[in-house]
């Protein structure tokens, strides 16, 4: 094929490509005319029914608003309605109110009319009262002037006189009834006083004095007192020495004594007895072991004691120490009375009393039960009892009149109160009383006390027990501060003192015990 042909081929084939593109050119245009048309007829469509429902919720909304005015509408005439009711009462009110406000004022205005004539009346009768008055005056001037000249005297010479007649009557009859009227009152007053005392002892159960300077230790068999003596007696000379109280093994059947005239080291030493042969391992370290605890547990015990005394008596707000030295009453005597049963006595006594007498009977109670707080103390400072016991309550902040009642009711100093008379009263009614006390058996512990006080003035003494019934002293010493030497040279000084100072029956020994212990550990 020749180059000519090549090129019309090619040529028209350009040609048609040219047609084509113009045709699709022409379709593709009358496709997006068509497609325009279609979107505009449906977006006029969309905005057709877009305006159709906005009509529509245009009139729902409306309607609403038409339905929420008339509800309101409805509400704001009911308020109205109800406000124009009340306003309504109230004017009917005021109105009723007025009408009885102008019916009281016509009553007044009646009531001040006739008062008006009462008071023109009155004036009219006072005017002749005071006209009567002037002619009675008129006729006593007279009479006055007749009666001078009958009498000799002046009227106020005889007033005077007069005057003076009927004061020397009055005085002469006020003397004899006063006269009357104390002596009665006095016969009244023994009377009265006496009956409270019978009426308040009489109310209170007592007790018989019981206290005495030993405590028996029953025992099941007469084999345990051979361990309880021990190995050449090492153990009863450590239970004495740890307890202060002389331990009597005798030939007494299935008994043990305890001899010592403090309550509390006997209690002591009986209960570490009691451990020691319940568990019957009995040797000098567990002696002291025993003790020791038993000593805390005497402790314990004595504030429980306190605690069960001032709930029992409906004591309260008692200080934790006044409520130990309480318990610590327990194991104190007075003369053989005991201190806590005759405080607790005296409590009474002095509730019941100050009941009689109108007084007030807890805070009696409580400074009945407080009274001898000074016997009890750790220390024993050289003052009265009573004044050392006020000093005490003064100190736990008790009441001032208690305070006083404590201290006046052995007339160490002034009684300030009327509660103050009555412990003191209530106190010898309890003391007094037949079989309260045993005069010998303070006297007995007092000098025993004495001996063991007398002891630990030395230096150097660390403890001191008066046993075999005040037979024996038994001075314990620092080994550190008092030499062998010097223990012979205090037993021969302390002897010299108790002949020269004390009063004792027969002989007392004195035994200085020093002793040294060396203490080790194995691990």
């Amino acid at each position: 094929m020749e180059i000519t042909e090549i090129l019309g081929y090619i040529f028209a084939v350009i040609a048609g490509l040219g047609i084509g593109i113009v045709v699709g050119r022409f379709l593709l245009r009358s496709l997006l005319k068509q497609q325009e048309i279609a979107a505009q007829s449906k977006v006029k469509k969309i905005l057709k029914d877009a305006e159709n429902n906005a009509e529509i919720l245009k009139k729902n909304k409306l309607l609403e608003a038409k339905e929420k005015f008339l509800q309101m509408k409805a509400e704001h005439e009911q308020e109205v309605n109800a406000k124009n009711n009340n306003i309504n009462q109230r004017e009917n009110t005021i109105k009723q109110k007025e009408q009885s406000v102008n019916q009281r004022m016509e009553n007044f205005n009646k009531k001040e009319a006739e008062l008006d004539k009462q008071k023109i009346h009155l004036e009219k009768q006072t005017e002749l009262a005071i006209k009567k008055q002037d002619e009675v005056e008129v006729l006593k001037n007279q009479h006055l002037t007749q009666l001078e000249s009958i009498a000799g005297l002046s009227a106020e010479e005889a007033k005077n006189q007069l005057v003076e007649n009927l004061k020397e009557v009055a005085r002469t009859q006020a003397m004899i009834q006063i006269k009357d009227i104390v002596d009665e009152a006095k016969l009244t007053a023994s009377k009265e006083a006496k009956k409270v005392v019978i009426q308040t002892i009489q109310r209170t159960a007592t007790e018989a004095a019981i206290e005495n300077s030993v405590s028996i230790f029953h025992i099941e068999s007469d084999e345990i007192k051979g361990r309880v003596i021990g190995r050449e007696g090492r153990n009863i000379r450590a239970l004495e020495a740890a307890t202060g109280i002389e331990i009597i093994v005798d030939d007494t059947p299935e008994a043990i004594i305890l001899s010592g005239f403090d309550p509390v080291r006997r209690e002591i030493a009986r209960l570490a007895l009691h451990r020691l042969v319940t568990d019957g391992r009995i040797h000098p370290a567990r002696i002291e072991e025993i003790v020791a605890k038993t000593k805390k547990q005497i402790e314990d015990e004595i504030v429980e004691i306190g605690e069960r005394t001032v709930i029992d008596l409906g004591i309260h707000g008692l200080h934790p120490e006044l409520i130990r030295m309480v318990g610590r009453m327990r194991y104190r005597s007075s003369y053989g009375q005991n201190l806590l049963h005759h405080s607790r006595e005296v409590a009474n006594f002095c509730a019941t009393m100050a009941a009689e007498l109108g007084l007030n009977a807890k805070m009696a109670k409580r400074a009945g039960l407080l009274h001898d707080i000074g016997k009890v103390p750790d220390d024993n400072p050289e003052l009265p009892h009573a004044i050392l016991g006020m000093q005490l309550a003064e100190k736990y902040k008790e009441h001032p009149e208690i305070c006083n009642a404590i201290g006046a009711h052995h007339d160490e100093i002034e009684m300030t109160s009327m509660i103050s008379p009555i412990i003191q009263a209530c106190d010898a009614i309890s003391g007094a009383r037949p079989g309260a006390r045993r005069e010998v058996v303070e006297s007995y512990i007092k000098r025993l006390k004495d001996l063991e006080e007398l002891a630990l003035s030395y230096p150097g003494v660390e403890k001191t027990f008066a046993i075999q019934a005040g037979r024996e002293l038994r001075v314990i010493v620092e080994s550190e501060r008092i030499t062998d030497a010097q223990a012979e040279l205090l037993a021969a000084d302390i002897s010299t003192r108790i002949q020269t100072e004390m009063t004792y029956p027969g002989q007392i020994k004195v035994t200085v015990i020093r002793e040294t212990r060396s203490v080790a550990f194995a691990k």
